[in-house]
């Protein structure tokens, strides 16, 4: 039996349950089983399921979007700072898997607040990305709507058919061509604006 537990490593198994079964994974007893422990190690550290569930959603939304916004607002130059946040947002299968299945869960009262505040930071950290490439506030708050749009439906796309989305090489081609389509050029910016003007 494994006796130095700590909250860290029932938020990790409770973040893994969740990537393959959904909210209700994350039960007790089962976790306990997981980890080779009885549930008193559980009540050692929480006082019932919503703070694992609080727990691992603090550890969720640090790892996946506070240091890497952290990590990616070091990078100075606006297109390679949304390059690299495009490259960290192209996640493992389980990342997604977990990102859809919180999302799913909005409704939680306890999961519902944390997916709303990681998808409004994710929305003001990409358009300030988008401000700092010349952009204007309308035009920034756009494009960062279509980019985080097109990251949650490749998560979809990888979910609902792993095998609609390309592997390796060619997946690198993918990311490429998404970078390519969702960083608009200095050139392109009136060009769109005025497309736009005349759509509204």
């Amino acid at each position: 039996m494994k006796q130095s537990l700590t909250a860290q490593d029932w938020a990790d198994s409770a973040l893994d349950a969740i990537a393959r079964g959904g909210l209700d994974a994350a039960a007790v007893e089962p976790l306990a089983r997981a980890l080779g422990v009885t549930k008193g190690s559980f009540y050692w550290h929480f006082a019932n399921r919503e703070a694992l569930l609080a727990a691992a959603l603090e550890l969720w939304e640090r790892r996946e979007t506070t240091d890497i916004i952290s990590a990616v607002a070091a990078v100075a130059e606006p297109r390679r700072r949304i390059q690299n946040l495009f490259r960290r947002a192209n996640t493992s299968s389980h990342s997604g898997r977990l990102q859809l299945a919180l999302a799913a869960a909005a409704d939680h009262a306890v999961v519902g607040p944390v997916v709303r505040r990681v998808a409004e930071t994710r929305l003001l950290f990409l358009t300030e990305c988008y401000l700092a490439l010349g952009l204007d506030e309308a035009e920034a708050r756009r494009w960062a709507r279509f980019a985080y749009a097109t990251f949650m439906g490749t998560l979809q796309m990888r979910r609902g058919d792993p095998a609609a989305l390309p592997r390796g090489r060619e997946l690198n081609e993918y990311v490429r061509l998404c970078m390519a389509t969702l960083i608009p050029r200095p050139e392109l910016h009136a060009v769109v604006r005025d497309d736009l003007r005349k759509a509204g």
